[in-house]
C-alpha cells in the first residue's frame, strides 16, 4: 500500500474515531478479524469491550447511549453473530435508541452461495433498523460510516446496520477519512409549523381539565427544562410516559407519574376526566391507550412529534405539529399563559391522596419494600436499569425519577435479559454515577454471562435480583384470567444467585427478611471495589397494581385483587 493508502479495517477504525466513538462492545469472529487486527495497528483509543454474547453487546450500546445521549457501537462477526444481535437491534428500534451495528460478511464472491456463517442480515434485519447498508467496496467505508451515524442520531434516533463483507475490511482504502455523505432525500426535521403552534395555544387557552402526556421524545430532544417551564407557566398537570419518566420531575406537585396498564390510578383517572391531552414526543402506544377507540373521547387530542409516520397512527389528533420537542415546546411557551386549572389540580391532588401507590407492611420479604428502601437510601439519584417484568413495573412505580436520562428500560420491545448488560454499558458511559441494576430471576438469568464483563472492568454496579422463582407477569395474567392455571412459569431449579456471583468474581448478599432490607442495601451500597449482587427472595405471588386488562378502556382499571372471575384479555401482555 502507498503512503495514502490504508486498510479496510484500518478506514474503519478512523472513522469511528471521527465520530468520537470510546467503546466498542461485541466479540470477535472469522469475518471481523481485519478490523479487530486493526483495533491493535492503529493503536486506537477506543477501547474495545469483549462481551459474551453478541445480544449482550447490543444491550451494552443500548445502556450506554440511553446513559449519554450518544450513539452506542457493537461489532460482531457474521452468521450466528449478526443473528444473535437481531434482539438487541429490534430493542434499541423500537425505543429510539441511537446504534450503529457493524457485522462481519462472506467475502464478496461468496454472497448468496451458502458460505461458511453466512446469513442474509441486510434482509433480517431491515424491519428493525433505521437503515441497513452493505458495503461492496473499500472506498465507501469512509462514506457509509459518516452517514451512519449521522443517521443514527438525527431527527428520530435508531439503530443503523452496516454489513462488512471480510474483503472489503481487508482490502485497500484510497478515499478520504473525512468523506462527504450523500443523502440528498434524508431529511430527518423540519422547522415547526408556526400555525399549528398557534392552534395549540388556542387550544389550550379554553382548556379547564388539561393533561401533559410526556414521553421518551422529549428526553432525546433535551425538553425537559422546557417542558417544566411550559407545565409551570400554564399550572398544568403532568405525566410521562413509562420510557419518559425523567422528563418531568417526578416529586413535582404536578407530577402524576405515567399511565396505561400498571401506572398510577391518578394519571389513568386524569385521562378519563380530562378536557385536553397533549402527547409531546409520546407516540400513543397501545399501553398507554386500553382500548384505542375509547381512549379520551370527550378531550381535545393535540400531539407533538419529530415522527410524521406517528401522526395519526394509534389517535387522530385535532391538531398537530411535526418537530422537535424542545423546538416546539419553547415557541408553545411564548403563547400561553396561566390556566383557570386551580379546580383541576386540587381535585388530582385529592385523587393523588385516596389513591396512593402502596404495599403491604406485612408478610413476607416484597420487591416495593427494596425498590422503595433503595429510592430513599439513594435519594433518587440513581442510574436506575431494569430487566422486564413485575419487578420493572414495580421498580417505575416505586423509584421516582427526577433527573433526564437516569430511568433505562426496554419498554416497546419488553426485551427479557436487557437488564445486566444495559447496566454495563450505563456504568461505561457515566463512570462518576451511580447504577443500580433491577431484574428478575427469570431475565436475570437469560444475560447472566455479561456479569463477567462488569468484574473485568471493575465496574461498581449494584444488580438486585428479585426472585420470586416464578416468570412473575406470566403467572399474575394466568392467575387473573387463566383461573390460575399455571403453565410455563415455575422457575424451579434456580441457581444459588450469591454462589453464582462469588464464582464471577463478585460480592454477594442474600436477602430474605424485611427487617433486614435497610441492613444488606446499606453494605452493597458502600461496596465500590467492583460489581456487587443482592439476591432478594421476595414473595412468590405478589401481583402488581393498579392494573388494566389489555383490550380494556382505562374506565376499566383494576387497583386491586378483583373478588369476581375476568374475562380473557384481547390484547397482549
Amino acid at each position: 500500500m502507498s503512503k495514502n493508502e490504508i486498510s479496510g479495517g484500518e478506514a474503519i477504525v478512523r472513522a469511528l474515531e471521527n465520530e468520537g466513538v470510546e467503546y466498542l462492545f461485541g466479540i470477535s469472529g472469522g469475518s471481523v478479524i481485519p478490523i479487530f487486527d486493526a483495533i491493535v495497528t492503529t493503536k486506537t483509543k477506543i477501547k474495545m469491550v469483549l462481551t459474551r454474547h453478541e445480544q449482550g453487546a447490543t444491550h451494552m450500546a443500548d445502556g450506554y447511549a440511553r446513559a449519554t445521549g450518544k450513539p452506542g457501537v457493537v461489532l460482531v462477526t457474521s452468521g450466528p453473530g449478526a443473528t444473535n444481535a437481531l434482539t438487541g437491534m429490534m430493542t434499541a428500534h423500537m425505543d429510539s435508541v441511537p446504534m450503529v451495528v457493524m457485522t462481519g460478511q462472506s467475502i464478496r464472491p461468496m454472497l448468496g452461495k451458502d458460505a461458511f456463517q453466512e446469513a442474509d442480515i441486510f434482509g433480517m434485519a431491515m424491519p428493525v433498523v433505521k437503515h441497513s447498508y452493505l458495503v461492496r467496496e473499500t472506498n465507501d467505508i469512509p462514506r457509509i460510516f459518516h452517514e451512519a451515524f449521522h443517521i443514527s442520531a438525527s431527527g428520530r434516533p435508531g439503530p443503523v446496520l452496516i454489513d462488512i463483507p471480510k474483503d472489503v475490511s481487508a482490502g485497500v482504502c484510497s478515499q478520504d477519512a473525512r468523506a462527504d455523505m450523500d443523502l440528498p432525500g434524508y431529511k430527518p426535521q423540519v422547522p415547526p409549523d408556526h400555525e399549528a403552534i398557534m392552534q395549540m395555544a388556542e387550544a389550550l387557552s379554553k382548556s379547564r381539565r388539561p393533561v401533559l402526556l410526556v414521553g421518551h421524545g422529549a428526553l432525546i430532544s433535551g425538553a425537559a427544562a422546557q417542558v417544566r417551564a411550559f407545565a409551570e407557566k400554564m399550572n398544568a398537570p403532568v405525566m410521562t410516559t413509562f420510557l419518559g419518566k425523567g422528563a418531568f420531575p417526578e416529586t413535582h406537585a404536578l407530577s402524576l407519574g405515567w399511565p396505561g396498564m400498571h401506572g398510577t390510578a391518578y394519571a389513568n383517572k386524569a385521562l378519563c376526566e380530562c378536557d385536553l391531552v397533549m402527547s409531546i414526543g409520546c407516540r400513543f402506544d397501545d399501553r398507554i391507550l386500553g382500548r384505542q377507540d375509547l381512549f379520551c373521547q370527550k378531550a381535545v387530542k393535540l400531539h407533538v412529534d419529530i415522527d410524521p409516520a406517528e401522526i395519526g397512527k394509534m389517535i387522530q389528533p385535532d391538531v398537530h405539529c411535526v418537530g422537535d420537542a424542545r423546538e416546539v415546546i419553547e415557541e408553545l411557551t411564548k403563547h400561553v399563559g396561566r390556566l383557570n386549572t386551580e379546580e383541576w389540580v386540587e381535585h388530582l391532588a385529592n385523587y393523588k391522596k385516596n389513591f396512593p401507590l402502596k404495599y403491604r407492611k406485612t408478610g413476607g420479604l416484597k420487591m416495593q419494600h427494596v425498590i422503595d428502601e433503595l429510592y430513599r437510601m439513594t435519594q433518587g439519584r440513581a442510574v436506575v436499569v431494569t430487566d422486564v417484568g413485575q419487578h420493572q413495573m414495580w421498580a417505575g412505580q416505586f423509584y421516582r425519577t427526577d433527573y433526564p436520562d437516569n430511568w433505562i428500560s426496554s419498554g416497546g420491545a419488553g426485551t427479557m435479559g436487557f437488564g445486566v448488560p444495559a447496566a454495563v454499558g450505563a456504568q461505561f458511559g457515566r463512570p462518576n454515577d451511580l447504577v443500580v441494576c433491577i431484574s428478575g430471576d427469570g431475565g436475570f438469568q437469560m444475560m447472566n454471562q455479561e456479569l463477567t464483563t462488569a468484574v473485568i472492568h471493575k465496574l461498581p454496579i449494584k444488580f438486585f435480583v428479585m426472585n420470586n422463582h416464578y416468570l412473575g407477569m406470566v403467572r399474575q395474567w394466568q392467575e387473573l384470567f387463566y383461573e390460575d392455571r399455571k403453565s410455563g412459569v415455575d422457575l424451579e431449579g434456580n441457581p444459588d444467585f450469591v454462589k453464582m456471583a462469588e464464582a464471577y468474581g463478585m460480592k454477594g448478599f442474600n436477602l430474605k427478611r424485611p427487617g433486614d432490607v435497610k441492613r444488606i442495601l446499606k453494605k452493597a451500597l458502600d461496596y465500590n471495589e467492583g460489581p456487587c449482587l443482592v439476591n432478594a427472595e421476595v414473595e412468590k405471588t405478589d401481583n402488581v397494581f393498579p392494573m388494566v386488562p389489555a383490550g380494556k378502556p382505562l374506565e376499566d382499571m383494576l387497583i386491586a385483587r378483583p373478588r369476581h372471575k375476568l374475562d380473557k384479555p384481547t390484547g397482549s401482555t
